[in-house]
């Protein structure tokens, strides 16, 4: 619950509200019953108007209850509906600061899960202990009082009903708690195997795999499914034997106030309350028992909502004044190892780049290209040494100022839904038409953009599915170099265009952005035969720099690769 407490105070007014309404509600709930029994024994005294007055005195309760029941789930409603919203939002928020290894340690599917499906949770507990929870105790503790009251010789009969019904009650909800948490985890991986084979739906169709993916599924939602049959099982099992347990003791309480009645005729009326009584008794330990199973449930998604807020960040950034980076970058005896690898994926290296260099980066696959380009606009920070942009360490820089000076353009381009404007001013946000239309024609997205009617406000579809690969990865570097960054990596993002548009955008870059310190990650090298430098890399190290016809004269790694694609190309 301590995860609540920050989001109470908000909602003051709402939930004070609440226990007003359920307080009133418990009250008429258990004045009723008293006032049957003054009914009855009106009738049995044969006093009609005494039973007129006592009827509307109960007709003027159940109004009550019924104006109170209104308020409580207006109030409840609010209240649970804002909470959890300001905890969806903390979550999100958070997870916005989350770096790529703390993203990863959770993965994509499960955070998701998290913001939604264990809120929801959070929220219907949350409404149900103000408008039902809330009123359990009191109609617990105000129907023994009263019961006792009614008829002080039966408190017994009450007593082994609460102790039959506590005893079942802690058998049945302690296995409905392990299933909860298990519930949660299956939804996980159903909405995992989902995911998966939502955005991979083309290659699962290419190679006809429909058949297997859904076995893969339904094995997954079959275990979902027999967990979900096995809680309704406990639950079936669970309300038959409360109410033998209670119509049974009702028949007890009956037997000995029938052999009472002729001392004490008066306890014809009371056994009506006193029975009435009893059911609200055992109801409210029912409905309480019911409450903490779903809270149970509840508690495991504040459990999981709890670790989110409570992740370290991998990375954060120092609050310090804006400053204005220049495009320089070095690195000295950098080495990096990923969150949970026994082995440095780069090792002891160091170089430095002055601006406006073009600089090409060339190796094997999984030579560490990528990584290195990726600690450059810190997505990780190194494990050993330092990283310099600006003559500044990475780490003495605010998000704002890198983000400002550094642009990153991925291979695999992703645009979001909405339209092609909104997606280029994610790089710059004050971006008007004339700075679109530049980035575009640096990008060659602009001969594809402006022959929609609508431009660029033209709409991108879910995962920009009516783009081809050549146009998303235009328009990404469009969006990379429309705030006019200080630094660009382009990490083999020209690897879906033709040839000849490949050359338009490098000639545009080295001639509209010859300011800029450029990056290129490249697995041909005719994509940086023109770089001022290649760095060549090799098992994480840089085993080499120089130009192109440098390198070919004394890099043998080089030499193999470049020869290599001469002989294909061949």
């Amino acid at each position: 619950m301590k995860l609540l407490k920050p989001y109470w105070k908000g909602y003051k007014l709402d939930v004070t509200m609440s226990l007003i309404a359920v307080i009133i509600m418990a009250v008429s709930a258990l004045w009723q019953p008293t006032l049957l029994s003054k009914i009855v024994q009106a009738i049995s005294d044969d006093k009609m108007s005494e039973v007129n007055r006592i009827g509307m005195e109960l007709l003027w309760l159940a109004l009550a209850g019924l104006l109170a029941g209104v308020v409580n789930t207006i109030f409840s409603a609010r209240a649970s509906q804002g909470i959890a919203a300001d905890i969806r939002e903390s979550t999100y928020r958070k997870i916005q600061e989350f770096s790529f290894a703390n993203v990863e340690k959770f993965s994509a599917g499960n955070l998701v899960v998290r913001m939604t499906n264990d809120v929801t949770q959070i929220q219907n507990v949350l409404m149900m202990m103000l408008s039902v929870l809330l009123r359990t105790p009191i109609l617990f503790v105000g129907g023994f009082i009263l019961a006792v009251h009614s008829i002080p010789e039966l408190w017994w009969v009450i007593v082994v009903m609460v102790v039959l019904v506590f005893i079942i009650s802690a058998g049945v909800f302690s296995q409905m708690g392990k299933k909860f948490g298990r519930i949660q985890g299956l939804i996980d991986s159903v909405n995992l195997k989902a995911k998966e084979n939502l955005q991979g739906v083309r290659v699962v169709k290419s190679f006809n795999q429909e058949a297997n993916e859904q076995k893969r599924f339904n094995v997954v939602s079959d275990e979902t499914k027999d967990v979900n049959i096995q809680i309704g099982y406990l639950f079936s099992l669970l309300i038959p034997a409360f109410m033998f347990v209670g119509q049974g003791l009702m028949v007890v309480a009956i037997y000995f106030v029938g052999d009472m009645v002729g001392a004490h005729p008066t306890m014809l009326a009371e056994i009506t309350g006193f029975i009435n009584y009893l059911m609200i008794i055992m109801q409210a330990i029912i409905i309480g028992g019911m409450m903490m199973t779903f809270a149970s449930r509840a508690f495991v998604s504040m459990a999981r909502i709890k670790e989110v807020l409570d992740t370290k960040i991998d990375l954060t950034y120092k609050d310090v004044p804006e400053q204005n980076l220049d495009g320089s970058v070095e690195f000295d005896d950098v080495s990096f190892t990923y969150p949970g690898d026994d082995e440095a994926t780069l090792q002891d290296i160091s170089f430095k780049v002055s601006s406006g260099e073009m600089i090409g980066i060339v190796g094997a696959t999984g030579s560490g290209k990528s990584t290195m380009a990726q600690l450059i606009p810190r997505l990780f920070d190194p494990t050993v040494g330092s990283i310099k942009v600006g003559g500044v360490d990475l780490k003495d820089v605010n998000n704002h100022s890198l983000r400002k000076a550094v642009s990153f353009v991925l291979q695999r381009a992703t645009l979001f839904s909405g339209k092609i404007s909104e997606n280029l001013r994610h790089g710059k946000a004050d971006a008007d038409l004339n700075d679109m239309k530049h980035a575009s024609n640096i990008a060659q997205a602009a001969e594809f953009v402006e022959r929609y009617a609508d431009q660029y406000e033209h709409p991108v579809e879910e995962r920009s599915a009516n783009f081809s690969g050549g146009q998303k990865q235009r328009l990404s570097i469009a969006r990379g170099v429309i705030g006019k960054p200080k630094i660009l990596i382009l990490d083999d993002s020209t690897s879906a265009l033709d040839a000849k548009s490949e050359k338009l955008v490098k000639e545009a870059l080295d001639h509209e952005l010859n300011d800029t310190t450029t990056f290129i990650i490249a697995e041909k090298i005719s994509s940086v035969v023109n770089a001022d430098r290649i760095f060549v890399m090799d098992e994480g190290k840089l085993v080499a720099q120089g130009t192109h016809a440098e390198l070919v004269k004394s890099s043998d790694v080089y030499r193999e690769i470049y020869e290599t694609q001469k002989a294909q190309e061949a």
